[in-house]
């Protein structure tokens, strides 16, 4: 690209300059966007489609008239690339620049604010020229601890995308280090990619894909191999990777709306089952997709009849005590309390809710309330002794936090009245010096009089 450090954006000279030296960055290369680069940006990577990007931009009109400015505002701008969130000329040229470069867009009102414009500031049919600069980029954070990062080389087509229980044909490419260790076309379905040996953040991602889609995957080891790693393709414990990963195809699994209530809970006790294998096996978080579904399903139910009534109740505990075991061994405790509330709204007395709330509320350093838990369970069942054994762990808890308070109280009021103390010496000193300047000066101005 052609570098111009005193490109001038004002004015129709600018149009026929950006005749000359612009570059058409279009998709359709109908040249509605031209740009000419100010400042070079560092070698490297460029945006990729639905990445977070952060940059400073001056818009004006062919008048030279300002319209807007992140730089009058002191504050950058951000928004995801490709997502439709700004106009069409900044989703097409800032996916064509690097990381620091500053460039100058000449853009036509259809990629721009159209025939409509932008009232007051932008009147209809306005050409617009912007001065960019890219401060920073990066990938699309599918969960919510930063676990899984998409960038999407190559964009799918239509709006649907795979939901749990979808079956889905991708291509995969595994990278750890830099070395390729999995290179495939496999099928599998979303939710129990685990049984093809498909890591649990190239599962998660296929819900936010659409066919025909190309991204890389970029994932911590939680949401790879974890801390056991993969042995058998020479990746060692806590190894954090990369996919490429290209969906061909998919189909769909039924929506909850397009089930009957029969079909729901016969799917039911197969997810179930398939839970408490991933369960048994340490698959933690594939176990937790597994009950969720059931939750889904179920959980604004009412069955026809005593029977169907029962089997929802059932399978409604089951699920989120399971869900509330899950989330204690992940240590997520406020899942855990969230789910137990849920089972004791249906069972005010289910000890294993009452226990796990406990145990919960325990590890969150709420004692009172841990405390006042595994009092409940004994009083469902007196002979718990894990729930005795953990109230007395509770009562010790507590003179624990007691006895250290105490000595932070008390050290702090030791230093305040040695703060105090050391102010009053300081007040002494100083008074008794005011006094002594105060008596000397007395006894000059008697001397003076006494010799006049």
């Amino acid at each position: 690209m052609t570098t111009d450090q005193d490109l001038s954006v004002d004015g129709q000279s600018a149009v026929a300059l950006f005749a000359v030296k612009g570059i058409d960055v279009t998709p359709s290369k109908d040249k509605g966007v031209l740009k000419i680069v100010k400042v070079q940006g560092v070698d490297g990577d460029r945006p990729m489609l639905g990445d977070r990007v952060t940059l400073h931009y001056t818009g004006k009109l062919l008048n030279g008239q300002k319209v807007d400015s992140s730089l009058d505002r002191k504050e950058p701008f951000s928004f995801s690339l490709g997502k439709g969130q700004v106009i069409k000329a900044w989703d097409s040229s800032v996916m064509t620049m690097q990381k620091g470069e500053v460039c100058s867009l000449l853009c036509r009102p259809d990629y721009a604010y159209g025939a409509p414009g932008n009232p007051p500031k932008v009147p209809p049919n306005s050409t617009l020229l912007f001065e960019v600069e890219l401060l920073d980029f990066q990938g699309e954070m599918l969960t919510e601890d930063g676990g899984v990062m998409r960038r999407i080389k190559t964009k799918g087509e239509g709006f649907t995308n795979p939901n749990d229980g979808a079956t889905v044909d991708v291509h995969l490419e595994g990278r750890c280090e830099g070395q390729l260790f999995d290179s495939r076309d496999v099928r599998f379905i979303v939710g129990e990619a685990q049984d093809k040996g498909v890591p649990l953040g190239v599962d998660r991602a296929m819900e936010k894909m659409q066919k025909g889609e190309c991204c890389l995957l970029h994932l911590k080891s939680k949401y790879g191999f974890g801390r056991e790693g993969k042995p058998e393709l020479k990746i060692g414990p806590n190894k954090d990777m990369l996919y490429e990963v290209t969906l061909r195809d998919f189909k769909k699994a039924k929506e909850s709306w397009e089930m009957d209530l029969k079909e729901k809970l016969e799917l039911s006790a197969e997810v179930k089952h398939k839970g408490n294998q991933y369960f048994k096996a340490g698959f933690l978080q594939q176990a937790v997709i597994q009950y969720q579904r059931i939750v889904s399903w179920l959980e604004m139910e009412c069955g026809v009849g005593e029977e169907q009534q029962r089997k929802i109740q059932e399978f409604l505990l089951l699920s989120q005590l399971n869900l509330a075991l899950c989330y204690l061994r992940l240590q997520e405790f406020s899942h855990v309390v969230d789910n137990c509330n849920k089972v004791i709204e249906l069972d005010a007395t289910n000890e294993k809710a009452l226990y796990r709330r406990g145990e919960a509320r325990l590890c969150r350093n709420e004692f009172s309330l841990a405390m006042a838990d595994f009092r409940q369970v004994l009083q469902v069942n007196p002979l718990n002794r894990a729930a005795r054994a953990q109230i007395t762990i509770c009562q010790h808890k507590v003179r624990e936090h007691q006895e250290r308070d105490k000595k932070i109280y008390a050290n702090m009021f030791q230093k305040f009245a040695e703060h105090d103390k050391k102010v009053g010496k300081q007040k002494r000193r100083k008074d008794e010096s005011v006094k002594s300047n105060g008596e000397v000066g007395s006894k000059r101005r008697r001397r003076s009089q006494d010799n006049s």
